[in-house]
């Protein structure tokens, strides 16, 4: 996948987090089922009800910046998802072989950054469970940039603000569209994987070379 050679050149390491350093079952659980429960309790609805009004505006918004923004939600819902998060944080899950593999980068001199589309409560809740931020050396939401990582403008913003080299950069997600789109703006690296949700199975990433987990690449010491 990565040979010594591709390693050897590489300088920058930007990683997603949902998905990719940690389980995605958190995210599943919270959006398709313990928020649309708490607006059924807030509003005095059914559960059926309230998924029938969250559900079309998740369609609407996905894959823009507002889908990922906590203050839009609590515009649209009534309260603040940032507590409500909070309450599922036994569930907020590192994938296997990232500590290792993020140790291991730093060990190497490697740059390593977090790049998600994540909002920034939302990153606070899971660095303050993990502690992944101990080895990153830059944490990057898309929020900062005014575009989600699905977008061709996040891509030049992200670089003029952090200076990585695209022909010595790897970039790893779970979503197709932001490989997609890291792919079109020219790093040289770019990973899927295969599994981001441990309790659910999805059809293989086909259009990207993807790893089920960071032992598969991991750098010689």
């Amino acid at each position: 996948m990565l040979s010594k050679q591709d390693w050897q050149g590489i300088e920058t390491v930007m990683l997603d987090m949902d998905g990719t350093l940690l389980d995605l079952h958190f995210d599943n659980v919270f959006w398709n089922d313990h928020m649309p429960r708490h607006y059924a309790r807030v509003h005095k609805l059914s559960l059926e009800q309230a998924r029938e009004y969250l559900l079309p505006i998740m369609r609407e918004l996905y894959g823009s910046l507002e889908f990922y923004c906590l203050d839009h939600w609590q515009q649209r819902t009534g309260f603040d998802l940032g507590p409500l998060k909070a309450e599922l944080r036994h569930l907020i899950q590192v994938r296997p072989h990232v500590i290792e593999f993020l140790q291991r980068l730093r060990r190497l001199g490697k740059q390593v950054h977090l790049v998600t589309n994540a909002h920034h409560k939302s990153v606070a809740v899971k660095m303050a469970v993990t502690a992944l931020d101990r080895h990153l050396d830059e944490i990057f939401t898309s929020h900062d940039f005014g575009a989600a990582k699905e977008h061709a403008e996040f891509w030049p913003r992200l670089q003029r603000h952090s200076g990585f080299a695209i022909e010595r950069s790897l970039f790893v997600d779970d979503n197709e569209d932001v490989l997609d789109a890291a792919r079109a703006h020219g790093i040289r690296h770019v990973l899927g994987i295969h599994q981001p949700d441990s309790q659910r199975q999805r059809e293989p990433l086909s259009s990207h070379p993807a790893i089920h987990h960071f032992d598969e690449i991991m750098p010689d010491a």
